[in-house]
């Protein structure tokens, strides 16, 4: 992502939003964590030119994200509510998110 003010350009590499969006994930209360296969993710960025981490794909172009999540949610907790993570994203990198997909994998009950 490149971005042009007024004293230079501002360049954020692909992986530093991969780690922030992958960061936000984790840390919105009810997602216990990703899913996901090491195989397929490996497949998939070769094949798409996609950044791609266990159990997220992310395409960034020059102002706009999508992304593609496989998430665990915690038992017990609203799936709906977890999925918005939009706005956490947004506000962190001033990044307009075309979409986000949440595939839930998996549920994570309490021992």
């Amino acid at each position: 992502m490149n971005e042009g003010t007024e004293q230079g350009l501002i360049h954020i590499s692909d992986d530093v939003v991969t780690s922030i969006v992958g960061q936000v994930v984790l840390d919105t209360p009810g997602i216990a964590g990703m899913s996901g296969s090491s195989i397929s993710d490996n497949w998939a960025k070769r094949l798409s030119g996609k950044n791609v981490k266990k159990g997220m794909s992310v395409e960034v172009k020059e102002v706009d994200v999508a992304i593609d999540l496989q998430v665990i949610v915690n038992y017990g907790c609203v799936i709906q509510e977890v999925c918005y993570i939009r706005n956490a994203v947004e506000n962190m990198m001033g990044l307009s998110l075309v979409s986000v997909n949440v595939k839930v994998e998996k549920v994570a009950l309490p021992f």
